[in-house]
């Protein structure tokens, strides 16, 4: 019996509607990490997580117009054989999906642009930590299996609620389409906001300049105790600790739910039952939970190194991400009597915190 060509094998074990997005992903994936090793910056994948996601679902929720066959290297086209009721007309819940991935692809890459990050020079302060802290042997097997490989894998798993959406009936939007649209725009305003808090203190602490025209959320009187103390307490980052990231994972979390909750029994697609986990479209979601989890704790740790006293106040006082558990930690600190000290330290003799 001859051999199979490798391209045949592929086109048989892959599904049609995965092949052009792995092939797109091995070429964001090898380059990301080539640039990683020629420029000694590992910050790459950091540069293209603010549209990857919204690349991939795109190409799902747009379907009906790729062409069969790529006319160029790397642009998008969709297998003769892809299922028909994917390739007849668009899904209005997965464009939906997009519309709101677009905003929360623009409000993203407009935060990293002025926090200077798409500078092919500037890397995210947590590398150069985690490489003075390990072997450098070990960093780079790290920057090719989890920074260049995971990342970009994770940044592909986003899209997968969108292509089970484009599986689906294409039938008119739901009630729960408008509840967890109107949910996904409350989610970014307010991610939106603490990104505008976050950037109005790190603007003030290195320059001594009150800016008051910064975006609404952002007009904090931020004092000089403010500086001293050296990260930020108020506003929503005096409910979480974290509330940017609590508002990026439950974003996430509701572009899972789109397919999931729609009217009827979801229609995903099949995959053999030994293979994967019955729960399987909750993947993207909990994969993404579990990085920023793991992340956070890194980040805490190097602020607590910076900041000991005040930093392990903060911990204790409020809530790493939900913000209904800050009033829990306030009254466990005052049945220690340790309240009013810990507020002081945070928040000053004169701004009393009742959360």
């Amino acid at each position: 019996m001859p051999p199979v060509p490798l391209g045949t094998l592929l086109r048989r074990t892959i599904p049609p509607t995965f092949r052009w997005p792995l092939k797109f992903w091995t070429y964001t994936t090898l380059t990301t990490y080539i640039l990683s090793v020629l420029t000694g910056n590992v910050s790459q994948v950091d540069r293209v997580w603010t549209f990857l996601p919204t690349i991939y679902s795109a190409y799902y929720a747009l379907l009906p117009l790729w062409p069969h066959t790529s006319p160029l290297p790397l642009f998008p086209y969709v297998p003769r054989d892809t299922p028909r009721r994917m390739v007849m007309d668009p899904s209005p819940r997965a464009l939906v999906m997009v519309g709101l991935q677009v905003i929360w692809m623009l409000r993203l890459s407009y935060n990293t642009w002025r926090r200077g990050l798409f500078n092919i020079h500037e890397e995210d302060y947590r590398w150069q930590v985690l490489r003075e802290k390990i072997p450098r042997w070990l960093f780079q097997v790290i920057n090719f299996t989890f920074i260049a490989v995971i990342q970009n894998i994770i940044l592909f798993l986003l899209a997968i609620p969108t292509h089970i959406a484009a599986s689906q009936p294409h039938a008119p939007l739901a009630t729960s389409d408008y509840i967890l649209g109107a949910l996904a725009l409350l989610t970014l305003a307010v991610e939106f906001t603490a990104d505008n808090q976050q950037f109005s203190f790190q603007t003030f602490k290195r320059t001594g300049f009150l800016e008051m025209k910064e975006w609404p959320g952002g007009r904090i009187r931020w004092t000089e105790e403010d500086v001293k103390r050296g990260f930020v307490t108020r506003g929503l980052w005096a409910w979480s600790r974290h509330p940017n990231f609590l508002c990026e994972q439950t974003f996430w979390i509701i572009m899972t739910l789109f397919p999931l909750v729609a009217p009827g029994r979801p229609s995903l697609p099949s995959l053999p039952p030994h293979s994967i986990t019955p729960f399987w479209p909750l993947t993207p979601a909990i994969v993404l939970c579990l990085l920023f989890f793991s992340s956070t704790l890194f980040t805490e740790s190097i602020s607590r190194g910076k900041y000991p006293e005040a930093y392990r106040a903060y911990q204790n006082r409020v809530a790493m991400f939900v913000p209904v558990l800050t009033p829990v930690w306030g009254l466990l600190l005052k049945l220690r009597g340790e309240k009013e000290r810990v507020d002081a330290m945070l928040w000053g003799q004169e701004e009393k915190k009742e959360q």
